[in-house]
């Protein structure tokens, strides 16, 4: 059958009908606020790349995390810049003064019932940018596989005794899903899962991000260990490797390019999903909407229903707390 007896167009005549119709909702619960957290004190410093975020020192970050809260945003993403940095990351074990811890203890207190989510890496607290412990090979200077897992076992212990409620192992380090997981198992942490960039891409999305967490790396690039964009079935191995060894929720980053992305590994998986609205593509519609060329609240709000359409159950975007002020 075909016009005139079927129209589709009779359940879009009513803004009712086409409530109750809606195929993919976009939902408080479904976003995560990422938040940088920087050393010192007294500091609310604006991203210029990323306007309307900022880096907040650990004593300003608790009510901006009590804001976001009382908002409906109950899960938020912690990156951590420190005051000092060194070859080996030593900040990110450091359960006394590191960054992130200093960051937990202050949000568990002020803010019990939000859900804290901790960044597992290196390219913020060493010297060198990179996402690991570097040695060098035939001359070049790599990253050491197996030293770095051994940090990043220290981290994730280090994250999870201060409070964390979910550590998210960004560097595509391969073997870091299970380290991690063996080490969160081994100290009566098994209840904490992990969120893992499982398909991270090598892309040029990321550039205000590298601003806001100043981890740019001091020489090459990080092609050697994050995916090439060209690729979509590495990303299906990628994961299944991911999940093998322990990921609870597994990720695609960015979103907006890897949409075909989030569809496959949902459709093969079935595993909760998550996509990074990255700080390009956030920064990409402040600089339209300030032009005036785009309505900033609608490409929004069609930007992250559309990631719930390609599958996304959980998306981690910048957007997060103006999202939640447009839904009041």
């Amino acid at each position: 059958m075909s016009y005139p007896n079927i129209k589709l167009s009779r359940l879009r005549s009513h803004e009712t009908f086409r409530t109750l119709v809606r195929e993919n909702t976009l939902g408080l619960d479904d976003l995560i606020q990422p938040l940088f957290v920087y050393h010192g004190e007294n500091i609310k410093h604006e991203i210029p790349s990323m306007p309307g975020q900022f880096q907040f020192s650990v004593d300003n970050l608790a009510e901006q995390a009590r804001l976001l809260f009382n908002k409906g945003i109950k899960s938020v993403l912690l990156f951590g810049i420190p005051a000092h940095k060194d070859p080996q990351g030593s900040d990110t074990w450091d359960d006394e003064k590191g960054i992130i811890q200093s960051a937990l203890r202050v949000l568990r207190q002020a803010v019990p019932d939000m859900a804290l989510i901790t960044d597992v890496c290196f390219c913020e607290y060493t010297d060198h940018g990179h996402c690991g412990i570097l040695t060098k090979r035939n001359g070049r200077k790599v990253i050491d596989q197996e030293g770095t897992l051994a940090k990043l076992a220290l981290q994730a212990a280090s994250h999870a005794r201060c409070g964390a409620d979910m550590l998210a192992p960004s560097g595509m380090i391969d073997g870091a899903v299970g380290v991690i997981r063996e080490t969160l198992d081994g100290l009566d942490f098994s209840h904490v899962p992990i969120m893992s960039y499982a398909a991270k891409y090598a892309s040029s999305f990321y550039g205000p991000f590298r601003d806001a967490a100043e981890g740019t790396p001091q020489f090459g690039d990080r092609r050697t260990h994050q995916m090439d964009p060209a690729n979509s079935d590495e990303a299906l191995r990628e994961v299944a490797l991911d999940i093998e060894e322990g990921a609870d929720i597994v990720m695609v980053k960015p979103a907006l390019a890897y949409m075909d992305i989030i569809r496959r590994i949902k459709d093969s998986f079935a595993l909760p999903t998550a996509a990074y609205n990255v700080s390009g593509e956030y920064a990409m519609v402040k600089a339209a909407a300030k032009q005036g060329w785009i309505d900033e609240k609608s490409i929004v709000l069609e930007i992250l229903t559309s990631l719930k359409r390609a599958g996304a159950d959980l998306i981690i975007s910048y957007h997060a707390s103006e999202v939640a002020d447009w839904m009041q």
